[in-house]
C-alpha cells in the first residue's frame, strides 16, 4: 500500500512503497541518488550497485518522470542529514522500481521559486508551474483558509447556499459578460458580477444568515492585478447592525491569521475605525496602510473605514452616481432626505470598507429593504420608471413581502489571501488565471467558435 513521503519519519526500518515524480538524478560513481517528490514533500533515495538491474534502471530516470518505488526507510548518517527538510534525516534504500510515465524536457524550471521566469511562459505551461512548492503551498494554504471560514460561518449559523451565475443584466458599475440563449434568440443572460441582489432576496426569504464562496465576474478594461473572474467570501445577515456585521467580519479575520498565518502579527485589534472624511484629509485614499513600518512584511495593519458617502459625482459626466452599489442605506437620519430628494451630496450611507496595508481587502453595508426608498436611489441616479421596472421589478416586488432589515460584506478574497502570504499579486495564488488584458494563454482563450455556433445563437459577427 501507497506511504506518503512525510510518513516515512514513523517507518525506519520497514519497506514501503513510494508513488511520486523524480526532482532530480545524482551519479556518484557506484551509487545513484535520487529525489522523489509527492503531494507530502521530498525525500532522498540511494540505488546500490546490486541487485545490478536496479541501478541499470535508476540510471535512465530524469527529472519529472513518474515512478513507483519500494525500498527501506534507513537514517543516514549524521554528517550526511539535510536540515533543510523534515526527512532529511531519512533515507529510502530502494529495493524496487517501476517507471509509470516518462516526461520530455520542462520548458520551465519547476524547482525554483519561480519568480524568475516570465509571468507568460509560466501562464502557458501553469499545470508544469503549479509543480513548485510555493505555489503548491499557496493552493493548500487558500483551501484552509477556505475551510476556517465555512467551519467558523457554520458555527454561527450561516448557510452555505449557492446562487445562480446566470442571471439579469442590471447595471452594478462594471461591464456584464453576456451569455446569449440559444433557446429565446436575441436574449441574453449575464454572469454574476456578484450574488448581491440574490443575497437580499434570500433575507426576504427569512433564511437570515446566508453565505459563500463564490466566483464573480467582471468584464473590466486591462489592469495588471485584476481578473476577470475572481473569488469573493459573501455573507449577508437579516437584522443586524453595523457593528454586529463588523464584529462578526473581525473575529473571522483575527481568527484565519491566528491559526493559518501566525508568524503575521495584526498590529491593532480592535481594528482601528477611520470615517471616509477622515481617510481622505490624512491620506488621500480610503484604503490607507496604517503599518507602523511598511517594509515589515509580517505586520497587518488593519482598518475599518466607515461613513462613505451615498452618492458622488460622476468625473466625466457631472451626475450624481452611488458611492458604492445602489442597495446601500444612507444612515437612519437621512432617511427624510433621501425621500424628498434633499441633500444628496450630504448624505452618508452604512457602508463599510475593510483595508489592509493599503489594499481594500472587503466591503460591505446595511441595505435598504423599504421598496419605496430603493426606487428613489434608481430615480437620483436618473433611470426612468420603465428603466427602472425593467430592470429591477423582481426587487421591488420581493421588498413588499417583509423584507427584514439586512445588511453584511463581500471579501475580496484572492487579495487577502495574496497579502497574507507575501505575495506580489493575485495570479499567485489563483490555481488558473489570466493575464490582466483577460487572456487564458494555456488554452488560448478566448477563441473563435465556429459558423455553425453562431448561427444556433442567431449571432453574426461584424467585421
Amino acid at each position: 500500500m501507497r506511504a506518503l513521503v512525510k510518513d516515512i519519519i514513523n517507518k525506519e526500518g520497514e519497506s514501503i512503497e513510494l508513488l511520486g515524480w523524480v526532482a532530480g538524478r545524482r551519479d556518484h560513481g557506484k551509487l545513484i541518488f535520487i529525489d522523489l517528490k509527492d503531494r507530502s514533500g521530498i525525500v532522498q533515495v540511494v540505488f546500490l550497485p546490486k541487485p545490478q538491474e536496479l541501478p541499470e534502471k535508476a540510471g535512465v530516470l530524469r527529472s519529472e518522470w513518474v515512478i513507483k518505488l519500494s525500498g527501506k526507510v534507513n537514517r543516514r548518517p549524521e554528517n550526511m542529514v539535510n536540515k533543510e527538510i523534515p526527512t532529511g534525516e531519512f533515507e529510502i534504500q530502494a529495493e524496487a522500481l517501476e517507471i509509470l510515465n516518462e516526461s520530455e524536457t520542462p520548458p520551465i524550471d519547476v524547482d525554483s521559486d519561480g519568480y524568475e521566469i516570465g509571468e507568460e511562459v509560466r501562464m502557458k505551461y501553469r499545470y508544469l508551474d503549479l509543480r513548485r512548492s510555493r505555489l503548491q503551498n499557496n493552493i493548500r494554504v487558500r483551501s484552509k483558509v477556505n475551510k476556517y471560514i465555512r467551519d467558523f460561518l457554520t458555527r454561527n449559523d450561516f448557510v452555505e447556499i449557492e446562487t445562480p451565475m446566470l442571471g439579469k443584466s442590471t447595471p452594478e458599475g462594471a461591464r456584464d459578460y453576456l451569455v446569449p440563449s440559444r433557446l429565446e434568440p436575441g436574449k441574453f443572460y449575464a454572469l454574476a458580477q456578484s450574488p448581491q441582489q440574490y443575497k437580499q432576496l434570500l433575507m426576504v426569504s427569512g433564511l437570515e444568515r446566508y453565505f459563500q464562496i463564490v466566483k464573480c465576474f467582471r468584464d473590466e478594461d486591462t489592469r495588471g492585478d485584476r481578473q476577470p473572474e475572481f473569488t469573493q467570501l459573501d455573507l449577508e445577515m437579516s437584522f443586524p447592525t453595523r457593528e454586529e456585521v463588523m464584529n462578526l467580519t473581525e473575529q473571522l479575520v483575527i481568527g484565519i491569521v491566528k491559526e493559518i498565518f501566525p508568524e503575521r502579527e495584526i498590529s491593532q485589534v480592535p481594528f482601528p475605525r477611520l470615517t471616509y472624511k477622515e481617510t481622505m484629509e490624512q491620506y488621500g485614499t480610503d484604503r490607507p496602510d496604517l503599518r507602523k513600518d511598511p517594509g515589515n512584511q509580517n505586520e497587518m495593519a488593519f482598518c475599518w473605514v466607515i461613513d462613505f458617502p451615498v452618492f458622488e459625482k460622476d468625473g466625466k459626466t457631472g451626475k450624481l452616481t452611488y458611492s458604492h452599489n445602489p442597495f446601500t442605506a444612507p444612515k437612519p437620519e437621512y432617511s427624510d432626505d433621501l425621500k424628498n430628494g434633499e441633500n444628496l451630496e450630504t448624505m452618508i450611507s452604512q457602508q463599510y470598507d475593510l483595508a489592509l496595508n493599503g489594499f481594500e481587502v472587503a466591503g460591505g453595508g446595511i441595505r435598504i429593504h423599504q421598496p419605496e426608498l430603493l426606487k428613489k436611489v434608481f430615480e437620483v441616479l436618473g433611470h426612468s420608471p420603465e428603466k427602472i421596472e425593467e430592470q429591477f421589478s423582481h426587487m421591488l416586488s420581493a421588498f413588499k413581502y417583509g423584507a427584514p432589515p439586512h445588511g453584511g460584506i463581500a471579501w475580496g478574497l484572492d487579495r487577502l489571501i495574496t497579502i497574507l502570504l507575501g505575495e506580489p499579486n493575485i495570479r499567485e495564488v489563483i490555481a488558473f488565471p489570466k493575464t490582466g488584458d483577460g487572456r487564458d494563454l494555456m488554452t488560448d482563450a478566448p477563441s473563435e467558435v465556429t459558423e455553425e455556433q453562431l448561427k444556433e445563437l442567431h449571432i453574426k459577427i461584424s467585421k
